[in-house]
């Protein structure tokens, strides 16, 4: 069996201040981060006693992870498990990268956003040279604020051509781009197009509660991080009575972690196995 778990604990604290962002700057408690380390441990741990389960793996806190070691050590040990296909975390990428070179850089890949306003872009494509050199897989996005646009064409000729650069779209505001804007997004990413409306979801069939979970810190099991209907825990009783095939029960669904596990967008054709860290062909 081949499944893929989106894993969001309890951490929330994060280094950035992004004025759009409601954990800009936001500190857990120390109690908060030793619960937090020992949620990530049992669930190194879970992975690991799975014989039968070939896992696809995908760490999305709210906060910053890697600047944790508790995350950097869970992303090492989870590349090196013969069960484990690929894992994958949400970054920021302000931490270093030493730690990476003991890990199985075959398995392990980086979704990296860049933040304009909060590290300089010098120091960000520093880090994106030194994830070329280490030979690990990463992808790289920026929140599609108009006055970014300049920033995203800027970011797109100093990248690698083969490195692929997404857009986070704003849609909450109905025609937020321009004709001109909109073009000048998809010339830098094709793709954007899918991330700029929200898909009519309702009824539809989506791999989320079948091939692919949410799980959280107390291994509480949802079929995504967007409803939440409790199936069961991942440490009582066996997965596979939980797992089958679902129909969308939200009426629509807007976010990349979500809808690429909708049947009719195709967009595992688009993705080839690395839907989870947002890497295109």
């Amino acid at each position: 069996m081949s499944l893929s778990i989106l894993y969001r604990g309890v951490l929330s604290s994060c280094n950035y201040d992004c004025p759009y962002c409601p954990f800009a700057k936001r500190k857990d408690t120390r109690a908060t981060m030793a619960t937090d380390k020992q949620q990530v441990e049992r669930f190194v741990q879970f992975v690991q006693q799975q014989k039968d389960i070939e896992f696809k793996l995908f760490f999305t806190p709210w906060g910053e992870g890697l600047i944790r070691k508790h995350y950097q050590q869970a992303l090492v040990d989870l590349s090196k498990m013969p069960n484990v296909q690929k894992v994958a975390i949400q970054t920021n990428l302000s931490c270093a990268l030493g730690w990476l070179q003991k890990a199985n850089k075959d398995k392990i890949a980086l979704w990296a956003t860049y933040h304009p306003g909060q590290v300089s872009r010098r120091a960000f494509l520093d880090k994106c040279k030194q994830l070329d050199a280490l030979g690990v897989m990463y992808s790289v996005g920026i929140v599609g604020f108009k006055e970014t646009i300049e920033e995203i064409e800027l970011m797109r000729t100093l990248l690698p051509q083969e490195r692929y650069l997404w857009v986070n779209a704003l849609k909450k505001q109905a025609d937020y781009y321009s004709k001109a804007e909109r073009e000048r997004l998809v010339a830098v990413d094709p793709y954007v197009p899918y991330n700029m409306v929200y898909h009519k979801s309702e009824g539809k069939a989506c791999r989320t509660g079948h091939t692919v979970i949410s799980v959280d810190g107390d291994g509480n099991i949802y079929r995504c991080h967007f409803i939440k209907e409790k199936l069961g825990n991942i440490y009582e009783g066996a997965l596979n009575t939980i797992l089958k095939p679902r129909l969308c029960t939200n009426t629509t669904c807007g976010c990349h972690i979500g809808y690429v596990h909708m049947n009719d967008l195709n967009l595992y054709d688009v993705y080839k196995g690395r839907e989870l860290e947002r890497v295109a062909e």
